[in-house]
């Protein structure tokens, strides 16, 4: 006998079959990840483009990561004896002369103030002042290590005023061509590390444990991981002899430069004179180093833990851990913002970052706004959990399949709990993902059979295959670059992919 039910079903599934499922974010990352970037970006509410070519403007949500790994790091720096400062925005052009190699790594990316004052250009518009154009021009900063260092050949005298470690939270301007929100910007915010020391190893040690701090904080606070490794000679920073990288593997394939720091040898010392009288009363040059991460660190965290209903964010650096969602009606809406709040209270007391969501909307679309925001934990609250004094919680890394509802008690005994388990959970994904899509290969026609067939991820091979010379134009083709040699294969890979 037929089952008109079951027929029915059975319609109703056929007709949904090849059917796209409905997401929040359009286009999917699989149809166009650069414009899926910029949606999410938009999405969540975290910045937008400024009428200043190539700049952005940072809204609130997305300054609060900023603010947020600030807190974080800067601890962690003064911990280890780091001093922060504040060097002018406008370095004389001499400066950057004295030093040629930095310069020429540069010269391309600077911006140059040649007047000191406007005037009117008689047409209803303003022009510089021809007579107040400036003796000497200055470059707008786009690295501190030159007037750094001038500095430090001032304070340095003795090896008791060794090591000098200095810091500045800061932005920087390199005029970029082509830019996208976060990831590359003409301007973008930073901090930078500058130090000195008596020798080579003080300098090296510090190198190594300021990435050490990056690792940590990457994977501590931002849920991925990535490779630590050395630069090859070509992508060493501009008149450093050795720089560390932390390169991680977005989920398109592609290589993001999370960090790096840099050992300068005696290069600045030597161009701006840093120099100490030793214990053995002679004059030597200091060892001189250099590190930063970036606001593009936020473009990484979108483009490793976001989906195709938005941003995704680790509960430690997320500006609101928990999101809080009143289901109000007309009967018990003082009862419901009393309890919702209560809640609130009780959760920042634990030192958790709870957000309630007052705004006059329906809640359907404080939902979604949460989705795309990418808040880790979201708490719904009708007048039914108030009556029995509990809540519904839904986890964004697993969504709708985690939906509970629990006692309010028993609910902040395990809050600190759950969004540790989130935690942990994107970082095993993260690093499961970068695992899975890094390739040893052993010759360049494996590199070139694979980037032909449009797959994605690294290609770590022998150091020894960069001196092949049919290397070059595979690299070219695909637009491949060295990432770094990672540490952990003692300098004897290195990684090739395509980058941002």
């Amino acid at each position: 006998m037929n089952n008109p039910q079951k027929q029915k079903d059975q319609q109703q599934q056929q007709k949904g079959q090849g059917k796209k499922p409905r997401t929040a974010i359009t286009p999917t990352r699989e149809e166009d990840f650069a414009e899926w970037y910029q949606q999410v970006v938009k999405a969540a509410d975290m910045a937008e483009t400024s009428p200043t070519r190539g700049c952005m403007i940072v809204k609130p949500y997305g300054w609060a990561i900023w603010e947020k790994s600030q807190e974080i790091f800067d601890k962690w720096l003064k911990d280890y004896g780091v001093q922060n400062c504040s060097f002018p925005l406008l370095i004389p052009m001499s400066f950057f002369s004295r030093e040629a190699e930095h310069v020429d790594g540069f010269a391309k990316e600077c911006a140059v103030v040649t007047h000191h004052r406007l005037e009117s250009d008689g047409k209803g518009g303003l022009q510089p002042a021809q007579e107040a154009k400036l003796e000497e021009p200055y470059v707008v900063r786009p690295t501190s290590e030159t007037i750094i260092g001038d500095a430090m050949s001032r304070w340095i005298q003795s090896y008791r005023d060794l090591p000098m470690q200095l810091n500045q939270w800061s932005q920087v301007l390199r005029w970029e061509m082509r830019t996208r929100l976060f990831l590359r910007t003409a301007e973008f915010f930073w901090h930078e590390g500058h130090n000195a020391f008596e020798d080579h190893e003080g300098a090296d040690n510090d190198c190594r444990h300021v990435m050490g701090l990056y690792e940590k904080f990457f994977t501590e606070y931002l849920a991925f991981d990535g490779f630590v490794g050395v630069k090859t000679p070509e992508e060493t920073f501009p008149g450093a002899n050795r720089t560390y990288a932390f390169e991680a593997m977005m989920q398109d394939g592609k290589a993001l430069q999370a960090a790096t720091t840099h050992d300068l040898g005696t290069t600045f010392a030597k161009t701006f004179d840093i120099k100490y009288q030793g214990k053995d009363e002679q004059e030597h040059l200091c060892h001189t180093t250099s590190w930063a991460f970036s606001t593009r660190t936020i473009g990484g965290l979108i483009m490793m833990h976001g989906d195709d209903d938005g941003m995704m964010m680790p509960p430690r650096i997320a500006p609101h851990q928990i999101i809080i969602l009143p289901v109000i009606k007309d009967d018990n809406e003082d009862a419901v913002m009393a309890f919702c709040q209560k809640l609130q209270g009780d959760l920042k007391a634990k030192g958790i970052r709870a957000h309630l969501d007052k705004r006059d909307m329906r809640t359907p679309d404080k939902m979604w706004d949460a989705v795309k925001k990418g808040v880790p934990l979201r708490v719904e609250i009708g007048g039914r959990e108030v009556e029995n004094n509990q809540l519904t919680h839904v986890r964004r890394d697993i969504g709708r399949d985690s939906k509970t509802t629990v006692g309010v008690d028993e609910f902040l005994g395990q809050a600190e709990g759950i969004l540790d388990a989130i935690h942990d959970s994107m970082l095993a994904r993260q690093r499961k993902f970068r695992d899975d899509n890094t390739h040893d290969m052993t010759s360049v026609q494996e590199i070139d059979d694979f980037f032909k067939a449009n797959k994605i991820g690294f290609a770590r091979v022998p150091v020894s295959l960069l001196e092949d010379s049919s290397l070059e134009k595979v690299m070219g083709e695909y637009s491949l670059s060295c990432r770094n040699m990672p540490l952990s294969d003692k300098g004897k890979k290195v990684l090739i992919s395509k980058a941002y």
